[in-house]
């Protein structure tokens, strides 16, 4: 690991220590490295998520922070942003021109995006072309399906 993305990785992994995102906890996957971060993403009250514990990996490439790092939910979620694989379609994790990955952004603002698609998934732009539809055509029944997926799914969590 460059010596550079090393400090930056530990100045991020000292921010987020101190101040994480709400609803958000995070740790390297192994105390020797910042490569790897799982994280627990809790859903928000008032959210068909709200109870639930989403597991989370974020993989930090090579070339970060000139490239997003790597996210999949390890938690099925019923969202129409995240597939059933845990693949995520935000635009923070996307380079440029389809996304918004800049290298001033960091892994606390990833984090903290992820919660926040949680809180408002973006049916416009989805990977589950079925949930987004249900999500725009029928709020009740995206609710109510997105609850029992996090209680069966997101309630086990440690």
């Amino acid at each position: 690991m460059s010596l550079v993305r090393e400090k930056r990785l530990q100045r991020e992994w000292d921010i987020l220590q101190r101040q994480p995102p709400p609803y958000v906890h995070a740790w390297p996957r192994s105390p020797d490295s910042l490569e790897v971060f799982e994280a627990l993403i809790e859903g928000a009250p008032d959210t068909p998520y709200a109870g639930g514990r989403f597991r989370v990996e974020v993989t930090v490439p090579e070339r970060y922070p000139f490239e997003p790092p790597i996210v999949r939910f390890q938690t099925r979620v019923y969202h129409p942003n995240i597939d059933s694989a845990g693949r995520v379609c935000l635009d923070l994790l996307q380079m440029p021109p389809q996304g918004s990955w800049r290298p001033s952004a960091n892994l606390i603002a990833v984090l903290a995006a992820l919660q926040q698609l949680l809180v408002e998934p973006n049916p416009h732009d989805a990977l589950e072309a079925d949930v987004a539809r249900v999500f725009r055509t029928n709020r009740a029944a995206f609710d109510r399906t997105a609850r029992e997926w996090t209680l069966q799914h997101a309630q086990q969590q440690p």
